[in-house]
């Protein structure tokens, strides 16, 4: 009896020990570390540094002030085909040769700055550069002048019109990046320009109301 009674604690203590075993199993899966989804780097970690009001003004399309040595990397990113510059002054040689490493063409079309009220906006030379800009071979495409605000407006203002928006929303886009250097004589211009002359050119963007 006393070796049946033993026999029984043995096989009871054994059992005890498997479930202490059971017990004591660890599944990997639960302290495995998360996996962590890659930080993307954000604009400034990879130094990209858009123009002064610089804006896509549409497809192909953009817009911006003057832009200089710290903005070519972000330029590069829109894989310009052309840029055209409204001012008159000689383009800068460190610009020249941004657009030589990266076969980018340049028109220039130098509209004088003035201050009201001795503003004098020459409408063949806007009448010029809208031209190239509807043309969809010299697309990505930057207009710029120097602050990016009046001469750029002013040829944004009129592709608009011939985009068929209303004259409020060409001037609320003007203004916008005009702000408090908002010209009425600038504003004149766009609702006195006429668009009838380019109304056969093909636009290989979008043509919404506004």
């Amino acid at each position: 009896m006393k070796v049946e009674s033993r026999n029984r604690q043995q096989e009871a203590e054994g059992e005890e020990m498997c479930r202490t075993i059971e017990v004591a199993t660890v599944d990997q899966r639960v302290i495995s570390p998360p996996v962590q989804s890659p930080v993307m780097p954000t604009v400034e970690e990879l130094n990209l540094i858009p123009p002064l009001n610089f804006a896509m003004v549409d497809n192909g399309i953009f817009r911006s002030g003057f832009p200089d040595s710290a903005n070519f990397s972000f330029l590069q990113t829109l894989r310009l085909h052309s840029i055209i510059c409204l001012c008159p002054e000689p383009y800068p040689e460190s610009n020249m040769e941004f657009l030589k490493s990266n076969g980018i063409k340049l028109f220039q079309f130098g509209i004088e700055s003035y201050k009201e009220p001795f503003v004098n906006i020459p409408e063949d030379t806007i009448r010029g550069a809208l031209k190239l800009v509807l043309d969809a071979r010299n697309h990505p495409i930057l207009i710029h002048c120097k602050r990016g605000k009046h001469r750029t407006g002013c040829v944004v203002g009129c592709l608009r019109k011939l985009q068929k928006w209303c004259l409020s929303s060409v001037f609320d886009e003007y203004q916008r990046f005009a702000a408090a250097k908002a010209r009425v004589s600038d504003q004149r211009f766009m609702e006195l320009f006429d668009v009838s002359s380019l109304k056969h050119l093909p636009m290989s963007f979008s043509c919404s109301k506004r």
